[in-house]
C-alpha cells in the first residue's frame, strides 16, 4: 500500500499521530495478517479492536453457532445472530466496522490435521479458546512454526494473559506441561464468568497484537498477567522456559501434532 486515501487518513488519524505509530505504523498494520482461534468472549473484543486498528487480513476459526448465553459477553453477536454461525457473524459485524479489513471465517473445528496449513499464512496467532484441547493445539502449532502467540484465559472473575514468542520465551506448555483431567477444571459453562472480564483480557491481547506488529513496547514475553476483577488488581509474574518443555525444549519429545479431545468436550 503505497498512500493512504482520505477516508484511511481521517479514519486512523489517532493513531497517525503518535510518533510511535505514524503512517508507516498503520501501513504495517494494514499489511498485517492475525488468525483468531475463536469468535467467543474473548475473541470478540480483540476481533473488534484489532479491525478498529486497521489489521489488514484476520481470519477467525470458530465451529459453534450463537447461543443466547453467548450474549452476555461475547460482543461480535447479536439477538438477531442467535443460531447463525459465530465465524460468518463476526465477518460480518467486522466488515460493518471497517470494510479495509479482509476477514476470512473458518467454520472447521481446529485439529492436528489442518491448523498448520491454516495458520501458516498469518503473521500473529491470538487464542481466545476456552478449552484445553485447543489451547495445547495452539500453542505446539505455533512453536512448529515460530508462530507469535498471544494467549488469554478468563474464569469466573479472573483473567490472565502472556505473549508466547517462540524460541525467545517460554510456551504454554512451559506452564502447565499437560492437560489437566476433565474432572479437576470446571468449564465457564459450569462455573460461570463475569461478562466483562472476556472484555479486559481480550483487550490486552489484541493491545500485545498490535505492540508486536508494530515493535513497539515491552510484552508479556516470559510474563503471565494476572487479573483479579473483585479486588480490581493486576500482578505480573515472571515465567521461564521449562528446559525439558516436551515442544520448545532443545530435544522436544513431540514431534507431531496431537489432539486432546479425550480431555474436554467443550468448544471454544
Amino acid at each position: 500500500m503505497s498512500e493512504f486515501t482520505d477516508e484511511q487518513i481521517d479514519r486512523y488519524s489517532r493513531h497517525i499521530i503518535l510518533p510511535e505509530v505514524g503512517g508507516k505504523g498503520q501501513k504495517k498494520l494494514l499489511e498485517s495478517k492475525v488468525f483468531l482461534v475463536g469468535a467467543g468472549g474473548l475473541g470478540s473484543p480483540a476481533a473488534f479492536y484489532l479491525a478498529a486498528a486497521g489489521i489488514g487480513k484476520i481470519g477467525i476459526a470458530d465451529n459453534d453457532n450463537v447461543d443466547f448465553s453467548n450474549l452476555q459477553r461475547q460482543i461480535l453477536h447479536s439477538t438477531k445472530d442467535v443460531n447463525y454461525p459465530k465465524a460468518q457473524s463476526a465477518k460480518e459485524t467486522i466488515e460493518d466496522l471497517n470494510p479495509d479489513v479482509e476477514v476470512v471465517p473458518y467454520t472447521d473445528r481446529l485439529n492436528s490435521e489442518n491448523i498448520i496449513d491454516i495458520i501458516k499464512y498469518y503473521d500473529v496467532i491470538l487464542d481466545g479458546s476456552d478449552n484445553f484441547p485447543t489451547r495445547y493445539l495452539v500453542n505446539d502449532a505455533c512453536v512448529m512454526l515460530g508462530k507469535p502467540l498471544s494467549h488469554g484465559a478468563i474464569f469466573r472473575f479472573d483473567g490472565q494473559a502472556t505473549t508466547i514468542m517462540p524460541g525467545e520465551g517460554p510456551c504454554y506448555r512451559c506452564l502447565y506441561e499437560t492437560p489437566p483431567p476433565p474432572d479437576l477444571v470446571p468449564s465457564c459453562q459450569e462455573a460461570g464468568v463475569l461478562g466483562v472480564i472476556a472484555g479486559t483480557i481480550g483487550v490486552i491481547q489484541a493491545t500485545e497484537v498490535i505492540k508486536l506488529i508494530l515493535g513497539k513496547g515491552e510484552l508479556l514475553n516470559g510474563k503471565l498477567l494476572l487479573y483479579d476483577s473483585l479486588g480490581m488488581n493486576f500482578r505480573k509474574l515472571n515465567i521461564r522456559r521449562n528446559p525439558d518443555c516436551p515442544i520448545c525444549s532443545e530435544n522436544p519429545t513431540i514431534k507431531e501434532l496431537i489432539d486432546y479431545e479425550e480431555f474436554c468436550q467443550v468448544h471454544f
